[in-house]
């Protein structure tokens, strides 16, 4: 994984954050063979935990995506909501997610996750293979359903070889 990315996932981990890491950093996390430039999260919604974020975005100087020049950062109401925060930071894109799918929000989303150690000692909760495919197909968008295939073969692989069957490639 890029480490521009990783260290994005770092400020979150030290902020306390609860967080789900979803999408293509999610499925390559699991060893899918996928290239994604963004980073997507799933937050949890909680007054105190909007703040651990607030203040991990603050720290990694996050803007809105559509206008980086007018330096548009997001407040603590709207990530209280389920909307998507398209955002850049000094470390790159960063899309914090409310909700992904069909309404799937942290609170469902933790049960269907596995938390993954990265590059030391930080540990962030990932969005299984099963639940980021279903999610794609949820919402059907052409960059969703181009990785399905992709997906879906490293989900297959990965069940292989959790049964414990010889890798025939």
């Amino acid at each position: 994984m890029h480490g521009r990315l990783l260290a994005n996932l770092k400020v979150l981990a030290e902020q306390k954050v609860k967080f789900a890491v979803v999408g293509g950093i999610g499925a390559m996390l699991q060893g899918c063979p996928l290239s994604t430039l963004d980073l997507d999260i799933v937050h949890e919604r909680s007054p105190e935990n909007i703040a651990r974020l607030m203040q991990a975005l603050d720290s990694v100087d996050a803007v809105y995506r559509t206008q980086p020049a007018r330096k548009l950062r997001p407040s603590a109401e709207a990530l209280s909501g389920p909307g998507h925060h398209l955002l850049l930071t000094r470390n790159g894109p960063l899309d914090v997610l409310g909700e992904i799918g069909d309404g799937h929000g942290y609170g469902e989303l933790e049960a269907f996750s596995d938390e993954i150690i990265l590059g030391g000692d930080t540990a962030v909760l990932v969005l299984r293979l099963e639940w980021i495919i279903r999610t794609k197909e949820e919402v059907g968008g052409v960059k969703d359903l181009a990785t399905l295939d992709l997906l879906r073969a490293s989900l297959a692989q990965q069940k292989k070889h959790a049964s414990g069957e010889a890798d025939s490639e």
